[in-house]
């Protein structure tokens, strides 16, 4: 069958959950909102159960929006629909963060990668599986906060988001911790490099370990909150 021109199509085996569970104990950056869940209406009472949610618009798997960095800058609601389903390529660094919490992903790295799978196509974002998706239901591991109160956990370098940018054209960012900046950067380098556009950052994703290196679509399903500076989301893997 002949495709309608600019009609895509996905090619897939496997469907995969790349978010975490909301619930009201997950780890939350400090000084976030708790999740709360309140019931309103029960099947006994009411004919139907409905809860409330509360949570913040940075708490669980989610999506970053460029006015969280950016004065002035877009909301999550004008991100158009198509850049919502976007390939992906992972870039496995758990034998480095395995002894060093602070790693930082280098253009070194990348290098290596693209010489086993070749190099990085424009329009991919570029997910880090790190490792930490397993320390997720222990919140002290997961931020890893040390006696100062300065998390330690991996991310990207800012150098190697610079280079992602402009030499691959990439579409964004991704990682299993709670920020793509390393815990140490309170500078938030790579968040501001990479929203400086409407490209997206996800954080807290699950399951990385079941993606392949390359082949993989991302279909990322946000709440269109008004004028939000980002919002959980649920993102699934479409694995060829």
């Amino acid at each position: 069958m002949i495709q309608p021109q600019g009609q895509n199509s996905i090619t897939y085996t496997r469907v995969i959950h790349l978010s975490h569970v909301i619930d009201i104990d997950i780890p939350q950056w400090p000084g976030d909102p708790t999740v709360e869940f309140e019931t309103v209406a029960e099947l006994n009472n009411d004919g139907y159960y409905l809860r409330r949610l509360a949570l913040g618009e940075h708490s669980a798997t989610h999506i970053n929006a460029p006015n969280s960095f950016h004065s002035y800058s877009m909301g999550i609601d004008q991100y158009p629909a198509q850049s919502l389903v976007v390939p992906a390529v992972v870039i496995d660094i758990r034998q480095a963060t395995a002894v060093n919490s602070d790693y930082a992903l280098t253009i070194a790295d990348v290098v290596a990668w693209e010489e086993e799978y070749g190099e990085i196509s424009q329009g991919c974002v570029v997910i880090l599986n790190t490792g930490w998706q397993k320390k997720w239901f222990d919140k002290s591991a997961f931020l890893n906060h040390d006696a100062q109160g300065i998390a330690h956990f991996p991310g990207f370098g800012s150098d190697v988001t610079q280079f992602l940018l402009k030499e691959r054209q990439i579409a964004g960012v991704g990682i299993d911790t709670h920020g793509v900046d390393p815990g140490q950067d309170n500078t938030f380098a790579t968040n501001r490099l990479v929203l400086e556009k409407p490209r997206i950052v996800l954080e807290n994703l699950t399951n990385l370990d079941q993606l392949p290196p390359k082949g993989t679509t991302l279909a990322i399903g946000i709440l269109r909150l008004r004028g939000g500076s980002g919002s959980p989301v649920g993102v699934l893997a479409l694995v060829p």
